[in-house]
């Protein structure tokens, strides 16, 4: 064994090692659309005494931290998004109301002295009057004295038991902080002047022009606190208050004021079914597609598919490891990703495959194992050409998309690091040692690399002339493109929520019903505008323009009273504004990734290559565009990775074949470009077949298992990988030939001669 052969060696092993390491011993972070839950993002602005900047976001983060440990939900996570945007997720938390209206109280918490209590406010008051229902107990209407003191001056709350008297129920105590406690031994003196039972014993606490409570200060106790009021830093609120009132009492308190107004733009609810769901389906999906793969490549490839199969399986440990190492969040589409990457990986293992039969066949190499190398070797270029447009496509995704989109970027990306190791390394190591097995190389029809297979046999001895239609071919294109565009024009984009704001509500009910029955009775609850739809086989969507959390709920209601209950499996509510900004991103995404594609195919070929290419890019997202005008399926963030995947997948496609003309072109520049394009495409071919094939066997098992969302986007990648076979070999092939004639390359450089070690004897070598 040689020294770049034992290096490989080692450095196989070591992954392996700290891959299932890593696998047993970590567990993936899972998002709330996984794992279940309520995602609100909100929004800061100017106060007219803050700027909405990232230090007072930062500010009001915390705010909402407190608020929200004080409710008690499990893990929860606040985050910043950029310099205003607030990122909450509450795992567990199905019911967004309770949590909407605790963390997004925007106003100066406040403490007032009770100066009269009415029925109702007068309409001769005077302007700086303050009266608010005492909605915190009594009833009625308090009339308030000016602020006594505001929530910078409380420490904390805590909701506990009575410790005197347990069968009382809850108290919350307070705890003040810097000159809080003397203040409150003020006014609560004062108070403690007038008669109990008399408006002007009670203190109100304020949060958003709403009474919170107004508790009579020690109603037993009559005037010995006249003029000392409570002392100390601590206080106590007794009411008999239940377990749930006196905690939302204190999250309120202790939570304090915001520095800055919120609003929220974004909100999400995901049921705990939907998560379990995704994952089982997509497991399944991942098992069936992969054991479907892998029995076509072994049939095709037969020892080295083996081996690749092998190569296959630490790619989806590696993947798994690099995960949960970087602490990456597992999405709904990243967890998509991770699944169609599996099918991805099999690609480079395809090109090595098929240039090693080539080298074998040709009599250029001198035995498997070498032929094995030179395979290696010069699919390298197409193989890291075709993962560089994928990464570009992941990155954009990242950068540019927004909410669980960028987790199919993270995955994707780790995806294709992940398959280039597999396939470079583990599947290299164990195929050279497989093909040099003397049993082997007695039978080199058992390797997989002594023959052509039967696609690429039959095309060979047909040498179709596919570039003497080149006009054909552009014609063709032309014409599914219009068709393509025809359907927007006609029918219109189906655009989701995300991209048009708005609320969808998606439930399950406990027995069966008809759209129509649920469209009648969400009407009759007050939305007879609304859009009522079936989903999977029993659920019912209903989408509404931008409504709040009480109305989705009374629509929940209606729909339960028919279907005999109902169980929440996402709820989901977006501002107009963010839905503005998501569309404009996605327009931004899909804009700069055919612009980075057309750069870098500018630089790694030329100009006319980057042409063809990017007419193949427009054709293939037309057509899949269209073909989802046309049958009116939805246009969301999902659909946007999928769009940014199948630009990466074209260009891919698109790279191998071009690799192929210029190695081809340079080996036969005095030809004719059309013939040695043909010649190119019949090399290629079967790889984009073998390669295509293995892909179809995941999507087709998400197509089926994976439900609406994830069933959308397995449909659109399969539309974009069949057209994109078709675009990357007779789109822009033939606008490539159509250019040349007009443009003309210059003469090919003459290569420089290395040495390749890799192809020299192997002196020693343990075989």
């Amino acid at each position: 064994m040689n020294r770049s052969s034992l290096v490989r060696a080692l450095f196989a092993f070591l992954v392996l090692a700290a891959s299932t390491y890593t696998v047993l011993t970590a567990k993936p972070e899972l998002g709330l659309d996984l794992r279940g839950g309520t995602q609100i993002v909100l929004e800061t602005s100017d106060s007219p005494t803050a700027k909405a900047n990232a230090e007072n976001t930062d500010k009001a983060l915390e705010v909402l931290r407190r608020r929200i440990d004080a409710l008690g939900v499990a893990e929860p996570s606040v985050t910043r998004q950029g310099d205003k945007r607030i990122i909450v997720e509450l795992p567990g938390v199905q019911d967004p109301r309770e949590a909407a209206e605790v963390i997004g109280k925007t106003a100066q918490l406040s403490f007032h002295e009770v100066l009269d209590q009415v029925a109702s406010k007068p309409p001769n008051a005077a302007a700086g009057d303050l009266y608010l229902p005492n909605e915190g107990g009594g009833g009625g209407v308090l009339k308030l004295a000016k602020p006594a003191m505001t929530g910078d001056k409380v420490g904390g709350a805590e909701a506990v038991l009575d410790p005197q008297q347990v069968a009382a129920g809850w108290i919350v105590q307070l705890n003040f902080k810097d000159d809080g406690g003397k203040v409150w031994s003020q006014i609560t003196g004062k108070a403690a002047c007038q008669p109990a039972g008399t408006p002007g014993r009670l203190i109100a606490i304020v949060l958003d022009n709403e009474v919170l409570t107004a508790p009579q200060v020690d109603p037993n106790g009559g005037t010995t606190l006249c003029n000392v009021g409570l002392p100390g830093n601590g206080s106590t609120i007794t009411g008999n208050f239940a377990e749930a009132e006196a905690k939302d009492l204190s999250a309120l308190i202790s939570g304090g004021a915001l520095p800055l107004p919120v609003e929220v733009i974004d909100q999400r609810v995901v049921g705990p079914s939907l998560g379990k769901d995704a994952i089982q389906a997509s497991a399944l999906a991942g098992i069936i597609g992969v054991a479907l793969t892998a029995i076509f490549i072994v049939m095709v490839y037969r020892l080295v598919g083996l081996m690749a199969v092998i190569g296959l399986i630490t790619y989806a440990g590696m993947s798994y490891a690099a995960l949960t190492a970087i602490g990456a969040t597992l999405t709904l589409p990243g967890l998509a990703g991770f699944v169609l990457a599996i099918g991805m990986a099999v690609d480079a293992n395809v090109l090595v495959f098929e240039r090693a039969r080539e080298d074998f066949i040709g009599g250029r190499t001198d035995g498997l194992r070498r032929s094995l190398r030179s395979g290696f070797q010069n699919a390298l270029s197409a193989i890291a050409d075709s993962n560089v447009t994928t990464l570009l496509a992941a990155g954009l995704l990242f950068f540019l998309a927004a909410g669980p989109v960028r987790g199919f970027g993270v995955t994707l990306s780790i995806g294709v690091i992940a398959s280039m190791l597999s396939a470079l390394v583990v599947t290299r190591v164990f195929a050279e040692f497989a093909v040099s097995r003397k049993f082997v190389l007695n039978r080199p029809g058992l390797s997989g690399i002594a023959g052509h297979g039967r696609v690429r046999t039959w095309l060979e001895a047909k040498s179709p002339a596919l570039m003497k239609h080149s006009r054909r071919w552009l014609v063709i294109t032309m014409i599914a493109i219009v068709v393509s565009v025809a359907g927007v024009a006609i029918r219109g984009l189906n655009l989701g929520i995300e991209f048009t704001g708005g609320r969808l509500l998606e439930v399950s009910t406990a027995q069966p019903i008809t759209p129509d029955q649920a469209r009648a009775a969400v009407s009759e609850a007050g939305y007879p505008n609304a859009v009522v739809q079936s989903s999977g086989t029993d659920d019912i969507t209903v989408r509404t323009t931008t409504i709040s959390n009480d109305e989705a709920e009374k629509i929940r209601e209606s729909i339960s009273r028919i279907g005999g209950g109902t169980e929440l499996i996402r709820n989901e509510s977006i501002g107009p504004s963010l839905g503005n900004e998501l569309r404009n991103k996605a327009l931004i995404a899909l804009g700069v990734a055919l612009l980075a594609q057309l750069i870098y195919l500018a630089i790694r070929f030329r100009w006319t290559f980057g042409a063809g290419a990017v007419l193949a890019l427009l054709q293939n997202v037309a057509v899949v565009v269209g073909v989802f005008a046309w049958t009116g399926k939805p246009i969301d963030g999902i659909f946007l990775a999928a769009m940014l995947t199948i630009i990466g997948y074209t260009v891919n496609d698109s790279v191998v074949v071009f690799d192929r003309i210029r190695e081809t072109r340079n080996a036969r520049s005095t030809e004719a470009l059309g013939p040695v394009i043909d010649t190119a495409i019949v090399n290629v071919l079967p790889r984009t077949i073998n390669t295509g094939i293995s892909t179809l066997f995941i999507l087709t098992a998400l197509l089926f298992l994976g439900g609406d969302s994830l069933g959308d986007f397995a449909l659109a990648l399969l539309l974009g990988i069949l057209v994109g076979t078709y675009s990357s070999n007779l789109t822009a092939a033939p606008l490539l030939v159509e250019l040349e004639k007009r443009y003309p390359a210059p003469p090919p450089r003459p290569k420089r001669v290395q040495r390749d070690r890799d192809s020299e004897p192997d002196r020693g070598a343990v075989v």
